[in-house]
């Protein structure tokens, strides 16, 4: 199975949300992002993601009002793929939101630092135990905690069953507790680390490093990646 099929398998299992509180970011349009920034445009990029041999499957929580919205990739940011720090992908050339300034978030940008850190930024991939993007209602601009028995096991686990078989020479790594009990729910043999949003993020690092087998050291032209390039729209 070709990374563009992979990709359209895995985003049709999610179909129309017919939700007002969760947003499909490869079928839902974006009041925030600019038109180049389609739904077709974010299954592009989720393709070019998942085009590699993965050694490593990191699995989180549910996408964000600032990261996987945007991108289409999970704990990945407009930031970061201005920058040029995600694997695969090419820099972005333009702005992806008419935002004043680009979108970064904090757990996307500890995640990959993590990544490279740890020498495995070539060789994995991300998901979320919920694809779709859990907001309050009425306001696009926030992160609603999910249902776990209602949202998380309804719309995450198809998908994150497809992903598993694809690459199941794959460790899975659990980021966080709402994507350990969905793995539970599954049976699939992963490892468990805290998310780094909730002040775990030292921990999180360090147990990648542990998990990747020691840590590679990170070039100061790599360290740049994560700078967030000052593009502002006009």
């Amino acid at each position: 199975m070709s990374n563009t099929e992979l990709a359209k398998r895995l985003t049709d299992t999610l179909k129309s949300t017919f939700s007002r509180t969760l947003f499909n970011p490869w079928r839902d349009d974006c009041d925030d992002c600019k038109p180049c920034n389609s739904p077709d445009a974010k299954l592009a990029r989720l393709a070019a993601h998942l085009a590699c041999e993965p050694e490593f499957i990191l699995c989180g929580e549910a996408p964000s009002h600032r990261g996987c919205r945007h991108s289409g990739i999970a704990f990945t940011s407009e930031c970061l793929l201005l920058s040029g720090a995600i694997p695969r992908i090419p820099p972005m050339a333009d702005r992806l939101t008419v935002k004043e300034r680009p979108c970064k978030e904090r757990s996307a940008t500890i995640v990959w630092k993590a990544l490279y850190n740890s020498g495995i930024e070539k060789r994995t991939i991300l998901w979320n135990a919920l694809q779709m993007h859990p907001h309050d209602l009425g306001n696009e601009q926030s992160n609603r905690t999910p249902d776990f028995d209602d949202e998380v096991i309804k719309f995450g686990k198809p998908a994150l069953l497809m992903l598993v078989e694809a690459f199941p020479s794959a460790k899975v790594v659990a980021v966080g507790k709402m994507a350990k009990r969905l793995l539970d729910s599954t049976g699939i043999i992963y490892t468990p680390l805290p998310h780094p949003a909730y002040l775990g993020a030292t921990e999180f690092t360090e147990g990648l490093k542990l998990l990747a087998g020691g840590a590679s050291g990170r070039t100061a032209v790599e360290q740049s990646l994560f700078d967030c390039p000052p593009k502002r729209n006009r």
